[in-house]
């Protein structure tokens, strides 16, 4: 469940520190300099696993079959913890850069 978070900033990003001097005179220039930004939190991972309270993964490399295992990072892998892939239709959806955890033997 995504929550919201309201942060406040106490730093300018607008107009400099003299411009904000000079409209102190008026009475909303106060909250003229602040701003309230909304974050919101998602989790990373939508779907897999979620029945334990943390996923891990331990994987002795020299038990490793191939040279070279690839180790999905966006959580989105038909064949977690294997990675398939899946993150290239990520990324091109959301403009990410994920890409696989490579072992290498």
């Amino acid at each position: 469940m995504a929550s919201i978070v309201n942060v406040s900033s106490r730093f300018s990003y607008g107009p400099s520190i003299k411009d904000l001097t000079a409209q102190r005179r008026a009475p909303s220039a106060a909250s003229a300099g602040r701003r309230a930004t909304r974050v919101r939190a998602q989790g990373i991972n939508p779907e897999i696993r979620k029945e334990e309270g943390k996923v891990v993964d331990n994987v002795v490399v020299s038990e490793l079959s191939k040279p070279v295992t690839a180790y999905c990072r966006c959580w989105r892998s038909g064949t977690f913890p294997l990675c398939d892939g899946s993150h290239v239709k990520h990324n091109k959806a959301t403009g990410d850069n994920v890409g696989p955890l490579l072992l290498k033997k």
